[in-house]
């Protein structure tokens, strides 16, 4: 297999790997009530009695009582999970032609960027204790490493390319 192939498979890979994770992300944005039951459920189980269980019996309780008075809020996280779904979809034209765009590589890095101020910020703001701010924040910083590969190894696509005249596709 010559480098182009290769550059071309790995960023095939990665990207795949990006569009999974932002669909599955996206995924766990709309069954919040079964997840959370879930979770806490795991942690009765075990005999938690953690900061992280504490947090998630409360996170639960107030779903709950959201989930009776005001299921409309979400509709909110809906729409988070449909914004997702479709950066998912916009990166589909990285898997197809990678150098004609790679823009999308950098607005992935620069999304994945903006992620830690605003998850340190806004979750200071709505009482989020900050060890859970900091897990949001490695989704940001996760997200980093796939793109950054991918960015890279475009470029070089690219130089590869342009001098050898093969066709894009």
């Amino acid at each position: 297999m010559n480098r182009e192939q290769t550059l071309r498979r790995r960023i095939k890979l990665l990207t795949w790997l990006f569009i999974i994770g932002l669909a599955l992300s996206g995924t766990t944005a709309i069954p919040l009530q079964g997840e959370l039951n879930l979770l806490v459920n795991f942690c009765e189980s075990n005999g938690e009695s953690s900061e992280l269980a504490r947090w998630l019996l409360r996170v639960r309780d107030a779903l709950s009582q959201t989930q009776e008075r005001h299921p409309f809020l979400f509709y909110g996280t809906d729409w988070l999970a449909f914004g997702h779904f479709v950066i998912a979809i916009a990166f589909i034209g990285a898997l197809r032609d990678p150098v004609r765009n790679r823009w999308l590589f950098d607005f992935g890095l620069i999304a994945c960027v903006m992620v830690i101020p605003y998850a340190l910020v806004f979750g200071g703001l709505r009482g989020i204790p900050l060890w859970w701010r900091l897990i949001d924040c490695s989704f940001g910083l996760f997200g980093i490493i796939p793109l950054w590969f991918c960015r890279k190894w475009t470029s070089e696509l690219e130089q590869l390319v342009s001098r050898g005249g093969t066709d894009e596709k």
